[in-house]
């Protein structure tokens, strides 16, 4: 008689205990980690961006300019990247750091470097916030 009251404590533990458990894992798993990580900026070689939408410091969506929707930049798995469109061409390196949400381009051959905060990064959308507080959506070119 001891040891059914003993198991049925246990197993009124575990029916209290295991949902809060199970309750807790879901949170923690199932929000989207919208930092991304490098993999999903660059897919396993490389990937091209395009801009979708630009939204300016109040957060008010501005209108892409022909130009801006003719550029792309296209990040490579070795930390390369090339930004371009119409006739430019710019290229240089890129470093992301998820913990702190911040990409960061160093142009090649010059002093400039610029750093953006990764408000979204998934398989096929990213958003970046420049210091100005304006920021570019943008999408992976199909």
């Amino acid at each position: 008689m001891e040891m059914k009251t003993v198991n049925g404590g246990i197993n009124a533990l575990y029916k209290m205990v295991l949902p809060l458990l199970l309750a807790v894992v879901l949170v923690s798993c199932g929000g989207k980690d919208t930092a991304g990580t490098e993999s999903m900026l660059t897919g396993p070689s490389s990937k091209t961006w395009t801009a979708k939408k630009e939204l300016n410091a109040s957060g008010d969506k501005e209108k892409l300019t022909d130009a801006e929707k003719q550029q792309n930049i296209q990040f490579y798995a070795d930390g390369r990247f090339a930004m371009g469109g119409a006739s430019t061409l710019q290229t240089g390196t890129w470093e992301y750091d998820q913990s702190a949400k911040k990409l960061t381009l160093q142009f090649e051959n010059q002093e400039v470097s610029e750093t953006f905060d990764v408000v979204k990064l998934e398989e096929d959308e990213l958003r970046l916030r420049a210091a100005d507080g304006s920021e570019m959506v943008m999408e992976v070119e199909k």
